[in-house]
This record gives structure tokens, sequence and C-alpha cells, in this order.
């Protein structure tokens, strides 16, 4: 009972946190918005069990209805992640539009104390969006790095790096990623 009166509290208290919530969807992961005026939307029936973080001013982060994100996942805006309707990610996915810190050196050395500051330069930080399209499936483990889309109906295989588009309707697996087959009509 006790567990249950927590796991209720946490789900409001994250709903609260949320933009915009549709109905029927449960909220148990965390939910984080870093960033000034930025936007964290979750359509109806979803299952949300992972954490949504908006890093900087101005993200986005949009999740569809009937998906769900499993527990220990993330998914870290910087600028954008679209997540569209009927989308599985498994647990312990990550899901970022963003390198998180400069491949310089000279640009990066200071972001632990800027961090510790309670502020980060995302300007120097390589962003695109990533848009996972309706009826794909993360498998656990899945990472989706900046700049990718998963097609529509796509499967990423347990542990796959996803570093490049992902076709429609395809199988994909490994690191990096790499197609595995096609699904066939049948198996749409």
């Amino acid at each position: 009972m006790f567990g249950r009166l927590l796991s209720t509290a946490r789900h409001w208290r994250n709903v609260r946190a949320l933009d915009v919530c549709g109905p029927g969807t449960r909220v148990g992961g965390s939910v984080e918005k870093r960033g000034a005026n930025s936007i964290i939307e979750v359509g109806r029936d979803c299952l949300i069990d992972g954490s949504l973080v908006t890093e900087a001013p101005n993200s986005r982060l949009q999740i569809g209805s009937n998906v769900s994100i499993g527990g220990g996942s993330l998914l870290a805006a910087v600028q954008s992640i679209l997540v569209e309707d009927d989308v599985l990610i498994s647990y312990h996915c990550i899901v970022t539009d963003s390198d998180n810190h400069s491949i310089r050196y000279s640009l990066r050395k200071n972001d632990l104390h800027e961090w510790l500051a309670g502020r980060h330069d995302w300007s120097k930080v390589n962003t695109e969006p990533v848009r996972i399209c309706k009826g794909a499936w993360l498998g656990a483990r899945v990472i989706v790095t900046k700049g990718v889309t998963v097609g529509e109906g796509a499967v990423c295989g347990m542990g796959s790096v996803v570093t490049k588009d992902v076709p429609p309707y395809t199988v994909v697996a490994g690191n990096p990623a790499r197609v595995i087959r096609e699904l066939p009509p049948g198996e749409r």
C-alpha cells in the first residue's frame, strides 16, 4: 500500500511538470526541465517509466500517444526529440540529440565546473534533432545518437548503437547498427 501511494504521488508530481499530458497516461519515471522555456509533451495512453529531460533553453521533447518508455531509459533533448505514436522504447535505452560536450578539450575542460555552478554553454555542443517514427521499437539498451531518424515500424535490436537513419520497416542491430533485414508486408 505504501509503495502504491509513493507511486501515485510521483505520477502526479511528474504530470504537473509536463506541459501537456494526455488522458490515460501514467508517468512513473522522472521529468526534469533544466532549460528555461523548454517544453515536454506526452500524448494519451502512454506508460513513461524512464526519464524525460530537457537540457537547454527552448528544448523540445514531444511524445505521441500509445508510447511505452521503459525503466532506466533516458530521453535527453538539447534541441528536439520527437517520438511519434505507437512507439515501444524498452528499458535502459538512451535517446539524445547532442554530444553533451565539445569534442575539443579546450572547450570542454571547464564543463564540470560549469555543471557544478548550475550552468552549461550548450552553444559549444553539436546538436541535431532526433525522430522516432510511428510504430518503431527500440529493444533493451539501444542508444540513438543525434541527428538520427528511426523509420516507421523499424526495429532496433537489443544493445544496438544507432548512429545513422534507420529505413522504415527494417531490423537493425549491432555497434554501429546496420540493416539485418527488411520486414516483409506480413510482418508490418
